[in-house]
Formats: structure tokens, C-alpha cells, sequence
């Protein structure tokens, strides 16, 4: 997922070394080279790399007369785990605003033709317009919190991101959790998952966005989006028709009442927040009158609340 995967070298680490040399150049010597044979942009990378770096951290103390070593594991470190947050700032998360989508250039790293991960080739698409994908997505967190990704960029499991395994990168998309139809816009600036039944690899955040980080994975719809078309929803808003209904005192609750009416109808629906600070349903756009009694006579068999249709969002 970060970066792609290059088989690093099976030969001894340990090089000829001329006798004249002394035993602190031996060990430098030995720490280079293993930095030479491991991708930088790879957080799968063997735990020989961070051996290496301590090794390193430690000599650099000697040279420089410092004794201080780094006392805690770093958080990218040991099999992947979601953070310890409280309750709070959990909610918080799940009402992260979107990030705003912007034209950008495709990375120096990350985008090549193709490249190999555990035996089996992928190839880099030359656009993303247009794409639309629908499967599994799974999340990431601590174990890589603080990596480079494959764009470069430090990757950031409280920052809603992703990876892809073909798209150029970077470039937003809009993955929507078929199950609960939560939404939310990921910035894609990685590589992966590299599992046959995924076909993204999100944030911790993202994952608390669209309310599956303890299940690990969820049936999602992936869709690249353009600036112009981030925009277009609130152009719509002045003439499409949007059912809010229900009051919540949380967003648990809430989410509850949407994927039991998203169980019995096939429409788009969110939770939001109102002014007041509880939570509501939102179902829209619709379209059609027939729809529009449909979703009312739902809402009100559900006794979710007494459904108001507005203009606009």
C-alpha cells in the first residue's frame, strides 16, 4: 500500500571490509548498506530497516557525544491497530468535512507504468477520469501512521486518504458504503490493497466515516471525482427535493434508523447535523412524485418522524 514492492536482495549484508578499517566503519559500513537495499517508500518494509535506523540513532549519539536514545516504539510499528480515542473523538471523526477537490499533478512517485508487489504485475491507469468501481474496502491505521506513501506524502491515519492499486495518484474519489450509505471524499495518495478481494485501502478515519472500523472491511462504491463535479451537487440543491426526517440525540442512533429504512429502499440517504446539535435523516434527491410518496409513506411506517420536504439540501 505504500509504495510498490521491490524484492530486496537475499545476499549477506556483510561486505568484504579492508583490514585497515576500524570496527565503528565495519558497523557504518553495515547499517549503509542496509538502507541501500530497502525501498524508502514501502511500509511493508523488513524490520531490518528499523534495526538498521537504531543502530544508526545509536552511533549518531556516540559521534556527537549524545547517549540519549528514543525510549518508545514508534507508532508505525507492530501489526496494524486502530488508535485508543475516546468516544468524542471518535464522533468527531465520523463528522470530518470532506476535503475540498482540487486539480492536482500527478506525483513524481508512485505513478510508474507498472510494478511488481508478491510475484504479480500492476499496471497504472494513464486517467482516472470516469472511473467508477464497486467491491471491498478495508482500512489502515497505527502500524503505518507517520510512513512515507507511495506519493510521497507522510501518511496520516486521522486525514481522510486512501490507496489504490491502478489509479494515478494523487486524486480524489468519493467511496459511499453500500450497506449504510454513508459517503465521504478521500484523497487517493497510496498504493494498495494488495488482496484480491479489495479494491481500496482507507483511512482509520475514513473507515469511522462511513461507519465500518469494527467490522475491518465494507462493500463500498468508488467514484473520481473533478472539481467541477465536487460543485455540482450544490448547484442541484436549488431545484432537486430532499425528505428530512427523525431527531437524534446521537449519531449512532441515527445511523441505526438510516440502514433500516436503507434495508427496505433503494435511495440516497445521510445523517446529519442540525444547528441544534442532534442528528437527523436527510433521503434525496427526489425525483419523481410517485418516489416522493413512497419515501414518505416509509419514513412514517418506520415512525423514523414526521418526514418535511425541502428545496435543496
Amino acid at each position: 500500500m505504500i509504495g510498490h514492492l521491490l524484492k530486496v536482495p537475499q545476499e549477506s549484508l556483510h561486505r568484504p571490509v579492508p583490514a585497515r578499517k576500524s570496527r565503528l566503519d565495519r558497523l557504518l559500513v553495515f547499517v549503509i548498506s542496509g538502507f541501500k537495499r530497502v525501498p524508502v517508500f514501502n511500509r511493508f518494509a523488513p524490520a531490518a530497516t528499523a534495526r538498521s535506523a537504531l543502530i544508526l540513532l545509536v552511533l549518531m549519539g556516540a559521534l556527537t557525544g549524545c547517549v540519549g536514545v528514543p525510549t518508545q516504539v514508534p507508532t508505525g510499528t507492530g501489526p496494524d491497530r486502530a488508535p485508543n480515542l475516546t468516544k468524542s473523538q471518535r464522533d468527531t471523526l465520523a463528522q470530518a468535512p470532506d476535503p475540498v477537490v482540487t486539480t492536482l499533478p500527478k506525483s513524481k512517485t508512485g505513478n510508474p507504468e507498472q510494478y511488481e508487489v508478491w510475484g504479480k504485475t500492476y499496471r497504472v491507469s494513464d486517467s482516472a477520469e470516469g472511473y467508477q468501481a464497486e467491491g471491498m474496502a478495508s482500512w489502515y491505521g497505527a502500524k503505518f501512521h507517520g510512513r512515507r506513501t507511495s506519493s510521497g506524502e507522510v501518511f496520516n491515519m486521522y486525514q481522510l486518504t486512501a490507496a489504490h492499486r491502478s489509479l494515478p495518484i494523487p486524486v480524489f474519489a468519493r467511496v459511499t458504503n453500500l450497506q449504510n450509505g454513508r459517503s465521504t471524499i478521500v484523497k487517493i495518495n497510496d498504493r494498495g490493497p494488495f488482496h484480491e478481494n479489495r479494491i481500496i485501502d482507507l483511512s482509520y478515519a475514513a473507515a469511522i466515516k462511513l461507519g465500518f472500523e469494527n467490522d475491518g472491511t465494507a462493500r463500498v462504491r468508488v467514484e473520481t471525482l473533478t472539481q467541477s463535479e465536487q460543485l455540482a451537487p450544490s448547484q442541484e440543491n436549488n431545484d432537486s427535493r430532499y425528505y428530512h426526517a427523525g431527531s437524534f440525540e446521537t449519531a449512532e442512533e441515527a445511523h441505526r434508523a438510516l440502514q433500516q429504512m436503507l434495508s427496505l429502499e433503494a435511495v440516497s440517504g445521510q445523517v446529519v447535523v442540525r444547528a441544534s446539535g442532534d442528528f437527523a435523516l436527510r433521503f434525496g434527491p427526489v425525483s419523481s412524485s410517485a418516489k416522493s410518496e413512497r419515501l414518505r409513506a416509509l419514513l412514517l411506517t418506520l415512525d423514523i418522524g414526521l418526514p418535511k420536504l425541502v428545496l435543496g439540501r
